[in-house]
Parts: structure tokens; C-alpha cells; sequence
């Protein structure tokens, strides 16, 4: 996994509406290098098949005044959803380095639900912004639970307190962590009752999707701190309970 796309974590910020970005366009070379960085992420299942495809803001019902849509597709084989999570939020990190402003959309369908075998996922809404001072200007700002809601155990510095700035679907921020020794738990949490706007049957979907992104955050700032690991995706946690395993980190030496 690329270290560099770490400082983006600071800068990036989800573009729920592409207004007021400038008159800058995405250029050919642009999607080309967009496409060539997918083919060279690190997947978190690596014996999934995903693909893109970038398509423009019309061919999808995504209407959020973007230039483009990123279309995911892939196997459906067990940890596909956070695969994907874990892919994406890369390539969302890279595309935050070159000004491409991005929104994760969920509800969005595009005109191929299925593409070279593969099915469709999820989108991610993309436009050129003209000033990197319209991304975010302090991360801490953000709207998100307080470190003891989202950790248990001992915590880890430069990673504890930056991990939970994740994005997620609805701001639903379904984590939640246990450090004890050299193994980190990482939960997808589900609060009784709590969904926001998602529809109830959708929910587990997203937020699996959420987990991997979450987990390409840990993954990240372990890297950053040169904390050397192995990681466990946990099969056959797509349930519905309250707290779900996902995946442990093994922390070495």
C-alpha cells in the first residue's frame, strides 16, 4: 500500500455536492492514470477479480453536479464488500492528491449492472476542483464518535486517534476496536436502532463496504508508524448481529 496516500487522509473530504469547484476539467490523461493506479492498489482479498470503469456523470443516476462516476464492479465471493471498501477508499486518497474531488454513493445505479462477468458494487462521484483549499481544512472538525465509543485497549498513537475519520456510508461510522497486546480486533458495529437514512435492508451492505475502507485507514497508519503486521479477514461475517469480527491485525516484532 502506497504511504503517500497517508497526508491525504488529512486533506480529503467527501463532496456531497460539486458546486462552486471551478471550471477545471478531469483531463484524458487524468482517467487514464486513474484506471492504471486501480490496476496497481493493494485488494485486501487478493483473489477476488474486481474492474472499474469511469463513465460520465450522465450514464448513472448520480445528479450531484459530478464530471464523472467511478463504477466498481466485482466477483461476489466472501469479503468481496470490503474488498471493494478497501480498494476504493485507495484510489479515493490517490484521487484527493491530484485535486479530484470525490463522494461515495451508494443509492446510485448505473446503465451496466454487470460487466465482463462482474457485478456492480458501488460509485464514486468525481470532478476536478480548482483550489485544494475547498478540500478539508482540519480533519478534527469533523463530525465523528470520540475515541472511547470507537476503541477499546490500549491506544496507539497516530493511529488510535486518526482511524475514526473514516468516511462511511449515512456517517454511520460502524467500527469498533479491541487492542489487547499485540492483536487488534477490528468490529463492524451495528447500534440497535441506529441506521440513518439508509433503507434497512441495505444496511449490512454498506456498511461491509464501510469496513473495508475503514480497515484501508488501519492499515495505513500502521504503515506510517512502521508497525509491521499481518492481517485475518474473518469469513462469513456478513450477519446482522450487534458486533460483527471482521478481520484481526497481528502486530510482529
Amino acid at each position: 500500500m502506497n504511504d503517500s496516500n497517508y497526508e491525504m487522509i488529512f486533506k480529503r473530504k467527501s463532496f456531497h455536492l460539486f458546486r462552486n469547484i471551478g471550471n477545471e476539467k478531469i483531463s484524458q490523461q487524468e482517467l487514464s492514470d486513474i484506471e492504471e493506479t486501480y490496476r496497481n492498489l493493494t485488494p485486501l482479498v487478493s483473489n477476488i477479480k474486481t474492474k472499474i470503469k469511469i463513465v460520465p456523470s450522465s450514464k448513472t443516476s448520480c445528479k450531484r453536479g459530478q464530471e464523472y462516476s467511478i463504477l466498481f464492479y466485482s466477483e461476489k465471493k466472501d469479503g468481496y464488500l470490503q474488498n471493494i471498501g478497501y480498494l476504493g477508499e485507495q484510489l479515493d486518497l490517490y484521487l484527493t492528491s491530484k485535486n479530484i474531488g470525490t463522494l461515495w454513493f451508494g443509492i446510485g445505479k448505473p446503465e451496466e449492472p454487470v460487466l465482463d462477468g462482474l457485478d456492480f458494487v458501488i460509485m464514486m462521484a468525481i470532478s476536478k476542483i480548482d483550489d485544494e483549499k475547498k478540500f478539508r481544512k482540519d480533519m478534527y472538525k469533523s463530525k465523528r464518535k470520540p475515541v472511547d465509543e470507537v476503541w477499546s485497549g490500549e491506544p496507539m498513537k497516530g493511529v488510535t486517534d486518526i482511524v475514526r475519520f473514516a468516511p462511511s456510508a449515512c456517517n454511520t461510522q460502524p467500527w469498533f476496536v479491541e487492542h489487547i497486546g499485540d492483536e487488534i480486533k477490528v468490529f463492524r458495529y451495528k447500534k440497535p436502532g441506529k441506521r440513518g437514512i439508509m433503507p434497512v435492508a441495505r444496511v449490512v451492505y454498506y456498511n461491509q463496504i464501510d469496513m473495508g475502507i475503514f480497515l484501508c485507514f488501519m492499515s495505513l497508519c500502521l504503515i506510517h508508524n512502521n508497525i509491521s503486521y499481518d492481517i485475518e479477514m474473518i469469513k462469513n461475517n456478513d450477519g446482522d448481529k450487534e458486533m460483527t469480527l471482521t478481520a484481526v491485525y497481528k502486530i510482529l516484532g
